[in-house]
């Protein structure tokens, strides 16, 4: 099914102004809770990669059963918890809408460096502090909250309101997603994701997408000081001259009218040889490619190949450069009329300061996964931060009720519901 089908594309009907009020009035009587939850997330480590996820689950899992609400746990291969769906089902037919954020967080860096401990969750001059605060605990606390009241308004859904949690997002895993989506009917059944990153000054529409490629650069070992030694049979040697071509094409088409941004290529590590004395027969290379929608994956596979082919006829003493793929998202970007740009649109219109401005992203996520699934995504609209990634990751307490009534009102509008909270 294709994107525009599942989506049911078209114009949306926002919720009457005086449900738009009575939103804003839940998420103001919401918010000590909002706020608790966060708090008890962020004094949780889980850290991708690092920490275990089960404490962190348990937590909101319980929180959920305590609001008469059934999480079920993702799991891996090997029986690891990844993330947490759950599902919130309305009594009429209709589509399934996702709110999605993640519960691990990114690396503490040095905790030295901060003003308070990463897992303090101390609040200060109207911030919450904390690893976590706002990638994305915050928007896992709006949205387990959304689903509580949406749960009172069960009998006026048509259709039904999804929570997706994933705790292998920071890893670039993704497993908590790819279990939910890869579930029977998964993917069909869903007519668009939103995804809680954070920030209030843009909505996320879009994001160029990667392709990312490791090569195997192969020379001719030796020693250094035999006198049979060529310069010619160094990996090292013949890697440096692949980094010098590839730097030829760090923008190898222009700008994509439709995303505003230019294709990206950056070598990213390089790696080969042992101590002193041998002629290194293998070096390994690590490429990025941010594509765009006129420079796809196809594109920059043509390019890449025909580097790489030049590169190995210059060195006929040696093997051909073996390629491998590691993975490959493609760029995409809402249209206007997208069912879940629009609700959001309007809804942020309604509750914010000032509009988001749309934005197609330089970096890609795991709305680029989505789109290669053919699910349409938003990729960020959500609390105000700072630090992200950093030293005293922070969040605005003040704009989660804006944010709450936002996604809330967003929601109603998706599944059809008119009326108050």
């Amino acid at each position: 099914m294709s994107a525009a089908s599942r989506s049911g594309a078209g114009a949306v009907t926002a919720v009457p102004l005086t449900a738009s009020t009575a939103l804003r009035n839940a998420a103001d009587a919401d918010y000590e809770s909002v706020v608790a939850l966060i708090q008890r997330m962020v004094r949780l480590p889980s850290r991708g990669g690092l920490d275990p996820y089960d404490p962190v689950a348990d937590l909101v899992v319980s929180w959920l059963a305590g609001h008469g609400l059934d999480a079920r746990r993702l799991r891996d291969a090997k029986g690891a918890t990844v993330g947490l769906a759950c599902d919130v089902p309305g009594v009429h037919p209709g589509p399934c809408y996702v709110l999605d954020a993640c519960l691990d967080t990114a690396p503490f860096g040095d905790p030295a460096q901060w003003r308070h401990p990463p897992t303090s969750g101390v609040i200060e001059d109207g911030w919450l502090h904390g690893r976590g605060s706002a990638d994305s605990k915050a928007a896992v606390s709006i949205f387990v909250h959304i689903a509580a009241r949406l749960r009172q308004q069960a009998d006026r859904l048509h259709g039904t309101l999804a929570l997706l949690f994933d705790a292998d997002e920071h890893t670039g895993g993704f497993g908590g997603a790819r279990q939910y989506f890869s579930a029977a009917g998964g993917a069909g059944d869903v007519a668009g994701v939103m995804i809680g990153y954070p920030g209030t000054d843009e909505l996320i529409v879009g994001s160029r997408g990667v392709q990312r490629a490791q090569f195997a650069i192969r020379g001719r070992a030796g020693h250094t000081g035999g006198s049979n030694a060529k310069d010619s049979n160094n990996a090292v040697e013949k890697a440096a001259r692949l980094v010098q071509a590839l730097a030829h094409h760090h923008s190898p088409a222009p700008i994509d009218p439709a995303l505003g941004l230019p294709p990206r290529l950056t070598v990213t590590a390089i790696q080969g040889g042992e101590g002193y004395t041998i002629v290194p027969d293998r070096c390994t290379i690590n490429v990025d490619v941010r594509l765009t929608r006129d420079f796809g994956a196809d594109a920059a596979t043509r390019l890449i190949e025909h580097v790489i082919t030049d590169l190995d006829q210059q060195w006929p003493g040696t093997a051909q450069t073996e390629i491998t793929q590691q993975q490959t998202w493609p760029a995409y970007r809402l249209e206007e009329d997208a069912p879940i740009r629009a609700a959001l649109a309007i809804a942020a219109g309604r509750h914010l300061p000032h509009p988001p401005r749309p934005k197609v992203s330089g970096p890609s996520n795991i709305g680029n996964y989505l789109a290669q699934l053919g699910i349409p995504a938003t990729a960020g609209l959500g609390v105000r931060y700072q630090g992200l990634h950093s030293t005293d990751e922070r969040i605005e307490l003040a704009t989660i009720p804006l944010i709450q009534a936002t996604y809330h009102e967003a929601v109603l509008t998706l599944l059809g519901v008119e009326g108050h909270a």
